[in-house]
Formats: C-alpha cells, structure tokens, sequence
C-alpha cells in the first residue's frame, strides 16, 4: 500500500480556497464520465469538470438559490433532497456520484450510500472528521462542542446532523460492503493519498477526508 505527501495547489477559477477538496475530487474522475454531483452547491465542480475533463455531469441540491445559478451557468442541474430523490435516478446510471461535504447533512446517511451504490459505478465521499486531534483537545478542554474551519457552526445551527470520525466511516463501509479504494487525508493545506482505509493515526491527524469507493462483488 502506497502513501504519498502532496502539496494543494492555488485554487483556479470559482473554486475558494477553503474548497480544495473540489480539486482534489477533479483528479479523481476520468475523462468524459458520466457525473452526478449531489449537493453541488453554485456548481463550483461540475464546471471545472465539464471545462477540464468534458464529463456528462447531472447535479442534485436543494436550495432553489443555488440551482438557478447553476443554470445561469449552462448546468444540467435540479431542484431536489439526496435523503428523498435519489430513487428517481435508474440503477448503474453514472460512473462516479460525488458528495462532497454533504453526508453528514443528509437524515439517513446508510440508506443514501446504498442508492449511490446502486445508481453509480463508484462513489466519491469527503467529509469533515471529528476524530482530530484538534476536535477532540477542544472538546475536552472546553466541555463544549468544538469548532474548527471545517466545522464552523454553533451546535444549534449546524447543518451537521450526523458527525463521525474516519474510523466510523471505514465502519459504515464495511457494513454496507464498499471497498475503499482510496482515500485523501487533508490536515493544514496538506494531503496524504493512502490505498487502503485510513488507520487510527490517520483519523487523529486528519481533517477531513476524500473516499473513492467501489462495491464488492
């Protein structure tokens, strides 16, 4: 199993600097597939993927906001909520469904990796972690719920309904029977790119988190 430091480059385009997880999801995909960003925000990635890699690429989100300004910029993107609509999508449809920062929002996180699995031939998934070091001296110093710049919100507010740490996640796939193929630690604008599911190290130093997953079988 091969382990590689990287440094992230500047940010290009519409993608923020707080958003280079996008970019590292960008790598992820293969020329021309076929792509459904669920959660897709303005569209951020789909347009540097339909201008960079020349995917087919479907978007999913729920703000009505957001999807008028995806359409504003020639996005093939609709109105709708990843825990309700999934279903409407046709079994192996896509090559890759990405969620980016959006897993934790959703109320069924089991039943919408379970569709992905179904409608996708692999799944992209990156989140917050909230076995860091960092989330973890905060919390115990405090005895409040911490906050960092991935997880920039007041309890009470957050859109962040279900939190887990890497090794819960590595769990979660287990359970559901997704191969890990890859995944991309993120800690101080730094990256590590592992080939097998991150360990206990890795969920103490990490971030957040990019999984590339497959089905078994």
């Amino acid at each position: 199993m091969t382990e590689q430091s990287l440094q992230t480059q500047s940010a290009p385009g519409n993608i923020s600097a707080d958003r280079m997880d996008l970019l590292l999801i960008g790598d992820l995909i293969a020329q021309g597939s076929r792509v459904l960003d669920i959660g897709c925000g303005g569209g951020d990635l789909l347009a540097l993927l339909k201008s960079t890699k020349a995917i087919d690429g479907r978007g999913l989100e729920i703000s009505q906001r957001n999807v008028n300004a995806c359409v504003s910029r020639g996005l093939a993107v609709v109105q709708g909520n990843a825990d309700t609509d999934l279903g409407q999508y046709p079994d192996a449809g896509f090559d890759y469904a990405i969620l980016s920062q959006t897993l934790q929002a959703t109320q069924k996180p089991e039943d919408v990796l379970l569709q992905l699995a179904r409608i996708s031939r692999k799944i992209i998934v990156s989140i917050p972690n909230f076995g860091y070091w960092r989330v973890r001296l905060n919390l115990m110093s405090s005895g409040r719920m911490p906050r960092t710049d991935t997880l920039d919100a007041e309890w009470y507010n957050t859109p962040n309904i279900h939190l887990c740490t890497l090794l819960d996640f590595n769990a979660l796939c287990a359970r559901l029977n997704l191969n890990i193929e890859r995944c991309i630690l993120m800690h101080n604008g730094r990256t590590r790119q592992l080939s097998r599911a991150p360990n206990g190290r890795n969920n103490l130093f990490s971030e957040q988190a990019i999984y590339l997953l497959s089905k078994n079988g």
